[in-house]
């Protein structure tokens, strides 16, 4: 069955020369889509075996100039957990889906209100008092129909983390307050899987990616003991902009854990600043 589903991905192929002159094989979704329901198989494992076999679905074309097929094999055979669909979890599940992460959980008890659609992704005016979870899914069903999505509509609380994340290779923290997230790092701990931690205010936002034997969370808030619920971002609010950009930098975390390619941010803080135009690298030692 698989040296069918080979040969007919190869046959069903096309020579595209880039613009460099570098030439490669496609084939387009219409025609993988027909070849997975013949064989029966998902859309995401035509799309795996159509990578091995050299030959590169369009939506992914610009994709392997930077991580090369065998890396866009491993985003397709990966896990990513998203807690949080609000302002940063919305960009990096959109994200996630368009670089061709296989599977995506999706996690988040809240409903979209009119005070969201300045920065949610998912938010329209459409579906204000709806489920985020239920967004996503349609969402990413128009954006990419060959990600497996598991969801749960809930919050994430230190009693149910580790079976909700248990599938997961890497974590997503988009989270709004620092009970839930560390829960999450904790849980993460556990299941010895990566957190890539981002979090905004106003024009500043901060990304970390925290292995299991790194420092984490206390480098930056202390003893879980003593924080506050929620920071500065309550008084000086979250504008359009601001999440999109720390999103899309745990997006490019999460990718970099998966493929091996680039050094994650670890035991470091990227702190940015988009009202002064600088990016800073704080280190932990210790």
């Amino acid at each position: 069955m698989a040296k069918d589903t080979a040969r007919d991905i190869v046959e069903s192929a096309q020579s595209y020369t880039g613009p460099d002159g570098t030439k490669c094989q496609v084939i387009g979704l219409r025609a993988l889509t027909a070849i997975a329901q013949k064989h029966q198989i998902s859309l995401r494992d035509a799309e795996i075996t159509a990578l091995k076999n050299g030959v590169i679905p369009w939506r992914y074309l610009r994709n392997t100039g930077t991580i090369g097929l065998d890396g866009q094999i491993k985003l397709l055979e990966s896990c990513v957990a998203v807690v949080g669909v609000g302002g940063l979890g919305g960009t990096i599940i959109e994200l996630l889906a368009r670089q061709g992460i296989g599977h995506l959980i999706i996690i988040d008890n809240d409903r979209f209100a009119e005070q969201n659609l300045n920065r949610q992704l998912m938010s329209t005016e459409k579906n204000i008092g709806k489920y985020k979870v239920s967004a996503a899914v349609k969402r990413l069903s128009q954006i990419n129909s060959a990600v497996t999505v598991t969801t749960y509509v809930g919050k994430l609380d230190e009693k149910n983390a580790v079976r909700l994340l248990e599938d997961a290779q890497v974590v997503a923290d988009a989270l709004d307050n620092l009970s839930s997230r560390f829960a999450l790092e904790k849980a993460c701990r556990t299941l010895g899987v990566p957190l890539v931690h981002g979090t905004i205010a106003g024009f500043c936002g901060q990304v970390m990616t925290i292995f299991p034997e790194d420092a984490g969370l206390s480098c930056i808030y202390g003893s879980k003991e003593i924080f506050s619920e929620q920071g500065v971002e309550v008084k000086v609010g979250n504008p359009s902009a601001t999440p999109a950009v720390v999103a899309a930098w745990q997006v490019q975390e999460i990718v970099k854990i998966i493929t091996g390619i680039g050094k994650p941010l670890r035991n470091s803080l990227l702190v940015l600043d988009m009202m002064e135009g600088t990016a800073e690298r704080i280190e932990f030692t210790g």
